[in-house]
């Protein structure tokens, strides 16, 4: 067994895996990763299964020692990470030799970085999924959906020899400025004609209020005008109206049902790509249809299987 000792951390800073599924008819929620794309590609690096556990570290903050020689993989956003002072890249599997320390200090490039062990980190496995949501007390190290804290410690059991980088030219590009592709929900057509013309053709800024529940997006007021709505179950990246007008994009630790109308759902790729933009980011919305959609979430997993 190797181990890291957390001597650093922040309430954003949280154990993560895929998710929790097929409980959401009990009214618990999926939790799991926000970029799922960081999530995988770190677990790449180590000849892991795509979704077993890692650390999610949300805008720095966090620090480990090692207690035992490690061989580690971090992916996502640059973080300002450091390992004895020393800058470490992202996208990449590294040593850590016992007694050196691995530093996160603050966002240089996106939101959100991952940091895999060999295996996965251990933690229990609750209603099938070790992803903390704290809301509802559920998964992380002991169970009951803590954050990370100072003093406890990361372990895994696991062992890979693999050190490598993440291709440059699969490395998601966290720079990028194309709009978030929608796929159009059923109450789209209930809203005004200048409301869908704003949604698409307008920029959205990213609202400091934002958590793993959602994002608010701020912009031209929407108009809704069709009739109440009985709550109904909601996706992955819903975009719900509520009465004010602006958009809030539903994530991970969403509630599981709700009654504003919906623009639609963001796509899986979107999604990621919106989980590492800090507030006060602008974004562009674009409608597409689900099989088209569908087809690009598809092209993309096979990039972890021609790799």
């Amino acid at each position: 067994m190797s181990r890291l000792r957390i001597e650093a951390s922040t309430p954003l800073c949280l154990l993560q895996d895929a998710g929790r599924f097929g409980v959401r008819h009990l009214g618990v929620t999926q939790g799991g990763s926000a970029d799922w794309c960081s999530m995988s590609w770190a677990n790449w690096l180590l000849g892991n299964g795509l979704d077993v556990p890692v650390i999610e570290i949300t805008l720095g903050g966090f620090t480990v020692i090692a207690e035992d020689d490690c061989l580690l993989a971090l992916a996502g956003a640059n973080l300002g990470a450091q390992i004895d002072g020393q800058p470490l890249a992202p996208w990449c599997s590294f040593k850590l030799s016992k007694g050196q320390k691995l530093q996160f200090t603050q966002p240089l490039l996106g939101a959100r970085a991952y940091l895999a062990a060999p295996g996965g980190f251990e933690a229990p496995k609750v209603l099938g999924s070790s992803a903390t949501v704290v809301r509802e007390e559920l998964g992380g190290l002991d169970g009951m959906g803590l954050p990370l804290v100072k003093g406890a410690t990361l372990s895994y059991r696991g062992e890979s020899l693999l050190v490598r980088e993440v291709p440059l030219g699969l490395r998601p590009d966290l720079k990028s400025t194309a709009p978030l592709d929608l796929v159009l929900g059923a109450q789209i057509g209930e809203f005004s004609g200048q409301s869908l013309f704003d949604v698409f053709n307008s920029a959205w800024m990213l609202d400091s209020r934002a958590d793993r529940m959602g994002i608010r997006l701020l912009g031209k007021a929407l108009q809704y005008q069709g009739q109440p709505m009985i709550s109904e179950g909601i996706p992955l990246g819903a975009v719900q109206v509520p009465p004010d007008g602006q958009p809030i994009v539903l994530l991970n630790d969403r509630q599981t049902i709700g009654g504003y109308p919906r623009l639609g759902a963001l796509t899986p790729l979107a999604l990621a790509r919106l989980a590492q933009c800090l507030p006060g980011a602008q974004v562009r919305l674009r409608p597409v249809v689900q099989d088209a959609a569908h087809r690009e979430h598809l092209e993309y997993l096979q990039r972890f299987l021609s790799s």
